[in-house]
């Protein structure tokens, strides 16, 4: 493919109304089978684009993906570029992890040379089209082609085919304190809650209120209501989470000892009603002490 051509292929994405990554990889794919200009090259000398926006990768769908390459085979070839030690990736990812995971040493290929600017939109792109990303990786990803593009919120919306108010929660993300990110990241509180939390800028308030959906299980909703009109967080007193088996042990010191005996924040209470009683329970426990 000329240059020309790779710059019209680049240029198809931004000038449509809506992107359409599809379709400008099948241009590319079909371009390439034209000249029979796809190529096996070895999976060990590929590394990935160094502008890949997705850090994590679902192991059991790229499992089922490896099997499927077993049976099937790489249908739609990969996209790379030649560099000083073997090839970086532009477009392809998930098919060249599942290939080394399904045992293959080589995968299809087809070589451009596009620039790294280049590079990066095109792995943007993909993933965002593609649905692969989290949501904090959706929305970096999303931030750094708006603004290499100087897209506004509504362009965005239009070019990916997503709603205005979905772009624009999506990105308030951004905002969020580094440990709340890695939650969302990490699966541990979904889009909602992360949408809300968002909307706040009291950054302790937010890390409180994050560990609080995870540790009590706080729906949307809860997290709206402890929210007030002005952005701020009204009071909530934190429900503690009591470990089942402490009501068995509180059982069987109570028989043993004869006291109403409570077990909380990582400490054992036992009342006593006299000095008397105390002697008692101290006896019971094998600690007596010596008289003057």
């Amino acid at each position: 493919m000329s240059n020309r051509a790779l710059g019209k292929g680049l240029e198809q994405l931004f000038s449509n109304e809506r992107i359409d990554f599809d379709k400008f990889e099948k241009t590319i794919v079909e371009d390439a089978k034209e000249k029979s200009d796809i190529v096996e090259i070895p999976l060990t000398e590929i590394r990935s684009n160094p502008y890949q926006p997705r850090k994590e990768f679902d192991e059991e769908s790229l499992q089922e993906f490896a099997d499927s390459i077993k049976e099937h085979g790489v249908i739609q070839p990969v996209i790379v570029k030649k560099s000083i030690k073997g090839y970086e990736l532009i477009a392809g990812e998930r098919r060249t992890r599942a290939s080394k995971m399904a045992g293959k040493e080589t995968i299809p290929a087809i070589i451009r040379d596009f620039d790294d600017d280049e590079m990066m939109e095109i792995a943007l792109i993909e993933n965002i089209q593609r649905e692969n990303l989290n949501p904090i990786e959706e929305a970096e990803a999303l931030s750094k082609i708006i603004e290499k593009n100087n897209l506004t919120q509504e362009s965005a919306s239009k070019k990916f085919g997503k709603s205005r108010s979905y772009i624009t929660n999506i990105l308030g993300l951004l905002k969020l304190p580094d440990k709340t990110k890695k939650y969302v990241t990490e699966g541990k509180i979904s889009m909602g809650h992360a949408r809300v939390l968002s909307k706040l800028t009291d950054e302790e308030k937010i890390n409180y209120l994050a560990d609080l959906i995870i540790e009590n299980g706080l729906s949307v909703r809860d997290i709206e209501k402890l929210a007030s009109d002005n952005g701020t967080i009204k009071k909530v007193r934190r429900t503690p989470i009591i470990n089942p088996r402490f009501s068995i042990y509180e059982s069987l010191m109570r028989e043993k000892i004869g006291s109403k005996i409570k077990i909380k924040n990582k400490k054992i209470e036992i009342p006593f009603d006299s000095e008397k009683d105390l002697e008692r329970i101290i006896e019971i426990l094998g600690m007596g002490v010596d008289s003057e």
